[in-house]
């Protein structure tokens, strides 16, 4: 279509309707906006408007909720016109009280909030609640109904749509994204969704670029570009976007009302030729740009400084309304002119015929049951029997330990065929992360043409109606899954462990989400965020330095409690145990550490049962502190250790203690659960101190090979006895391209770093001490002449296994 820079219609004549009632109903909502940003009495102007009525800490943002509260409004008169499904997600940060007015307008809020009920007491409540303590934030968070979206840190909001959309082919995903959320990574690379959105299984994202023009305190990037200029971004991302643009409300109603028709019409055409016809190729979705000032109809001017229109709007335009009687005149002025005395009756409801303008029951925005998290069920986890490997001799059995994993997650795909509810989000890394048996039952999503060369098709596994979601983008994998599990689906995001840092903050909000949305009652429970960490800095000695970083366990086990889990299961069974719980598990941020390359396998698939369910346990069999000298003692040093390498390296070394030194009493632990480390007060799996003692020891030294920082274990044990005494040995930043084992010797976490350890921290003399200590020395010396000259390990590091002394 051709675009006027001037355009205030879409190139389509909008049908003669009387858009009256719908001003009337936005005049409500943004009423209500500017009441719960300033008010904390006297909600309907009743009586005159005095400094005792007005909060004393402003708290809100103004400049977004007017294009917030026209786009509800407008998308509640197509709902009403059209009987779809429409879930709405509000990109814009600070947009919390116009998406909780609208909320309260139509109903849906009260139903939730008894309390805040819909008369004059009730909308007393809901202004006295608005960014006050014990009330609620200024964002659209867990606690507004209707929405599955923080507004807080921004660009996830599209993201967070498409996976909304994926496998609910009913729903309409309405994503409103301010200009200021545009300008970020997240959301320029969320654009990108007609590529993998399928119109014969997914719903459809409807993109409404919101353009006021500035942010806090500056202008928008987009917001100075042309119509034409923003158009064209759009469409070369693939959508089909119409423009619309104004400041005059008589002209901008219809002219919305249009583009959300047309946008409509063209939805269930593009669904209806690929549910009848097929899909050919990606689908050119509708998309709406929509410019209008910043802080419509709120103050043009104050103190003769432009505000209405400019960055000054953005926050609370008026500012000192209890100290400057003259702004304290200019906000009664402004709330007036909405007439609040014809849009609520004389109880303080909203009268009768602008109530008929929302949808009814769930139908309402606020109410839709995807957006509580009502999906499609539990899911079926295949029986682990099928995927099991064997680990005998016990440690000696070689293998990928993520690759039974993806052959449960492949059964997975095929068990829900008939009822998609699961996928797979991983950055273009499916097959190096040895999850590659999935694509015996799905391919990778793609409805970009096909590649072909002049031999054969050049794709592998590609198609349109793949399921396994590889984009080069953490963000987007991530965003994706938030959205798809938050409306009650099931997934697992797997990612190289350093990258995933890129998505790290991510991680953090949405945990902050479960941490809140668990105490709403209203709120279905939902399923866990599942991330997988493999291709670890261990194992990344062909990457270099660049690929080694265990920064998003240190990242989680700062967060809450309540919704954290943090797992290191050392072999395969263990990490299909992992699975299978994560899978079935709710309300979690699940964070799972294991490494993609061949290892050695210790548990049978009934003993990793055990050890999962424990978190942590003695490996009696990689002892001697059973034997007949050290029966009813304590062990003279222990070992401990979280995490794939860590475990080899500590299991070699205690093999070398008993080896060399075999009056010394060792003991061995491995931890599985990290959660399990700390006291019983600061997470809900620590263990009390009787077992945790039981485990460690009251009072001998223990030494400990971790996965990660050093720093995050010696935080876990804070409060356990004698915390001092637990030497903790961990990635520390030391790393290159290099050997494998030459990453645990950097890092001083190799069996001989473990064993001098060991030596300096036991108490007493024992045989053969001194001796062990000149080996590992020795070894270590005649490491690095090794791997300079032969670029690879030495025979006896590559070739060791566990064997019983």
């Amino acid at each position: 279509m051709s675009l006027d820079e001037n355009a205030t219609t879409t190139d389509k004549e909008p049908e003669v309707e009387n858009f009256d009632l719908l001003h009337r109903y936005w005049s409500a909502a943004n009423y209500l906006t500017v009441a719960q940003i300033y008010l904390q009495e006297n909600p309907l102007l009743r009586e005159p408007l005095q400094v005792e009525h007005i909060k004393p800490r402003l708290l809100g943002h103004w400049g977004t909720s007017p294009g917030l509260s026209l786009i509800y409004a407008h998308l509640n008169r197509l709902i009403r016109r059209t009987s779809a499904e429409v879930l709405f997600v509000a990109g814009p940060g600070h947009g919390g009280p116009a998406v909780v007015a609208n909320t309260y307008l139509e109903g849906s809020y009260s139903e939730v909030y008894p309390a805040v009920g819909k008369d004059l007491k009730g909308l007393r409540r809901l202004v006295r609640q608005f960014s006050t303590p014990g009330g609620i934030a200024s964002h659209v968070g867990p606690a507004t109904p209707g929405s599955i979206h923080e507004g807080g840190e921004l660009g996830y909001s599209l993201m967070h749509a498409t996976g909304a959309a994926m496998d609910n082919p009913d729903l309409i995903v309405a994503c409103v994204v301010g200009d200021g959320e545009a300008e970020t990574g997240p959301l320029e690379g969320s654009w990108k969704a007609p590529s993998f959105i399928n119109p014969l299984r997914d719903g459809a994202v409807l993109p409404i670029l919101h353009l006021n023009g500035h942010k806090i305190s500056g202008p928008t990037v987009l917001g100075r570009r042309s119509n034409t200029a923003v158009a064209s971004l759009l469409e070369a991302h693939g959508w089909d976007p119409v423009i619309v643009s104004g400041d005059d409300p008589t002209l901008v109603h219809p002219a919305l009302a249009s583009a959300l028709d047309s946008a409509y019409a063209s939805i269930r055409a593009i669904q209806s030729h690929a549910r009848t016809e097929g899909v050919t190729g990606p689908a050119r979705w509708p998309a709406i740009i929509l410019r209008t000032p910043k802080g419509w109809t709120g103050p043009v001017t104050v103190d003769a400084m432009p505000v209405e229109g400019t960055h000054r709007s953005h926050q609370v335009p008026l500012a000192a309304v209890r100290e400057n009687p003259e702004h304290l005149k200019q906000l009664e002025a402004w709330m007036r002119s909405y007439r609040p005395e014809e849009l609520f009756d004389a109880d303080g409801r909203l009268i009768a015929e602008l109530t008929a303008l929302a949808p009814d029951g769930d139908r309402r925005m606020g109410a839709l049951p995807a957006s509580r998290g009502v999906g499609s069920g539990d899911l079926a986890i295949p029986s682990l029997d099928r995927y099991a490997l064997e680990a005998v001799p016990r440690g000696g059995v070689m293998h990928g330990s993520t690759k039974p994993l993806g052959e449960m997650l492949r059964d997975i795909y095929i068990d829900t065929a008939g009822d998609p509810r699961f996928r797979l989000f991983c950055p273009d890394e499916t097959n190096s992360n040895r999850l590659g048996a999935v694509f015996e039952a799905t391919d990778r999503c793609l409805l970009e043409p096909a590649a072909t060369t002049e031999a054969a098709l050049a794709d592998d596994h590609v198609s349109a109606s793949g399921r396994v979601m590889e984009v080069l983008s953490e963000h987007l994998c991530q965003g994706w899954l938030e959205g798809y599990v938050l409306t009650g689906r099931h997934g697992l995001f797997a990612s190289y462990e350093a990258f995933a840092m890129v998505s790290a903050s991510m991680t953090i909000q949405h945990a902050k989400w479960l941490q809140h949305a668990r105490d709403l009652e209203w709120r279905q429970p939902v399923p866990s965020l599942n991330i997988l960490l493999t291709s670890t800095c261990w194992r990344n000695d062909h990457n270099g330095f660049s690929h080694q970083g265990p920064g998003l366990i240190d990242t989680v086990l700062s967060l809450a409690g309540t919704v954290i889990r943090v797992y290191f299961p050392p072999d395969a069974n263990t990490l299909l145990v992992t699975a299978e719980h994560m899978l079935r598990s709710k309300d979690y941020v699940n964070v799972v550490v294991i490494d993609k390359q061949e290892h050695p396998q210790y548990l049978t698939l009934e003993e990793a049962r055990e050890h999962a369910a424990a978190g942590a346990s003695i490996w009696d069999w990689a002892g001697n502190e059973t034997s007949a000298t050290t029966a009813g003692k304590d062990p003279d040093i222990v070992l401990a250790c979280a995490g794939d390498v860590p475990t080899q390296e500590t299991l070699a070394a205690a093999w070398l203690l008993q080896k060399h030194v075999p009056e010394l009493s060792v003991r061995v632990v491995n931890v599985m659960d990290a959660m399990v480390l700390p006291p019983p007060e600061a997470h809900p799996h620590g263990l009390a101190n009787e077992k945790f003692n039981e485990l460690f020891t009251a009072g001998v030294d223990v030494v400990v090979a971790w996965h990660g920082y050093a720093r995050a274990l010696h935080q876990l044990l804070h409060g356990r006895s004698h915390p001092e005494r637990f030497h903790v040995r961990g990635y520390n930043e030391q790393g290159t391209t290099t050997t494998p084992f030459d990453m645990v010797v950097l890092n001083k976490v190799s069996r001989y770093h473990l064993v001098m350890e060991a030596l300096g921290r036991a108490s007493g003399q024992f045989a053969g001490a001194d001796q062990l200590l000149e080996h590992c020395r020795s070894q270590l010396d005649a490491h690095s002449r090794y791997i300079r000259e032969h670029f690879e390990d030495l025979p006896e590091i590559r070739d060791w296994v566990w064997t019983q002394q």
